[in-house]
């Protein structure tokens, strides 16, 4: 399991290309990263709906948001830490204030940016994204999730953002979770293993090692539940309370600051309707540092042995 790989990047690029081919609306804004993205891929197919507008980020907001008030379907991207990082008031007064339908699709998000450090790596994204009304937050799993996720947003008015992760294996690829397919149902978790011990929520590159954690478990006696929380704005609250009650124990699992993320909405789920014992497992409100994805990974906690601890804890904490 988890032993095939694919690259985030490429699967938006093949996407965007596969949408301009069906959607004359589709129009690709970009910041001096589009090679790098993939979404130049789209400009080199449909020249005359591609935008590069250099290191400019706040004005790729703007722009982006001019050509969806004209009636286009605006994907606008560069890397995590430039937006949202730079351009919240530009995403708040310009795209959710009038609620317009562009899809801000970011790479390069979390601490697997790795050599470039930490001011590049951003871990307050989701946070930032899931308090401005309106917006909807995706952090996708693996590349056939992203595939899925960006097709289907064209067809869902409103803004998105959408967190894609460079790569944590050489060649800037992560494990496929999803061989057999992803269908993005907005707001709707995906069950990805049943368990009845403990619930683990994972998204992003977290959910891999969360099936890792999950199949450790199995080894030792204890029954994990692992759901896909891709949607963390709206987030789906029926599945968080159903293995809520089935489990009595959870564990969020993700690659952001334990403040603000997903771990967050889950807790704000279960305190308000369900309380249980919770572990976050994330980035522990700091900075990153340079150094290789996976030293980086291992050192802030962010690997299966440290959700499979999370998940013991959680367990024993179950009155």
């Amino acid at each position: 399991m988890l032993e095939k790989m694919g690259a985030m990047r490429t699967a938006y690029g093949e996407a965007l290309v596969e949408l301009g081919a069906n959607n004359q609306r589709i129009v690709v804004v970009g910041a001096d990263t589009t090679d790098s993205l993939k979404s130049g891929m789209f400009g080199a197919k449909y020249p005359e709906r591609f935008f590069n507008l250099g290191i400019a980020e706040q004005n790729l907001i703007g722009v982006a948001a001019g050509l969806a008030f004209g009636g286009k379907v605006a994907y606008a991207g560069t890397y995590a830490i430039f937006v949202p990082g730079k351009c919240v008031d530009q995403i708040r007064n310009m795209l959710c204030y009038a609620d317009l339908d562009v899809k801000i699709v970011c790479s390069h998000a979390g601490i697997t940016v790795g050599p470039d450090g930490g001011s590049h790596e951003q871990v307050e994204d989701i946070a930032l994204m899931r308090c401005v009304p309106h917006m909807r937050v995706v952090v996708p799993a693996d590349a056939v999730a992203v595939k899925s996720i960006v097709k289907a947003i064209a067809d869902i008015p409103g803004p998105f953002y959408v967190r894609l992760t460079r790569g944590v294996i050489k060649g800037s690829n992560t494990p496929i979770v999803y061989e057999n397919g992803f269908e993005y149902k907005l707001g709707k978790a995906n069950l990805i293993r049943e368990g009845s011990d403990v619930a683990i929520f994972g998204c992003g590159i977290m959910l891999p090692e969360a099936l890792r954690a999950a199949e450790s478990l199995a080894t030792k006696g204890v029954s994990a539940s692992v759901i896909d929380i891709h949607t963390v704005k709206p987030i789906d609250e029926e599945m968080i309370l159903k293995y809520a009650r089935k489990c009595g124990a959870a564990v969020s699992a993700e690659e952001h600051n334990i403040m603000g993320g997903m771990g967050s909405a889950v807790s704000e789920v279960l305190t308000d309707q369900y309380p249980i014992p919770l572990k976050r497992v994330g980035v522990n409100d700091t900075f990153g540092e340079s150094g290789e994805a996976q030293e980086l990974l291992n050192k802030y906690g962010l690997t299966a042995a440290h959700i499979e601890d999370a998940a013991r804890q959680a367990i024993a904490m179950k009155r």
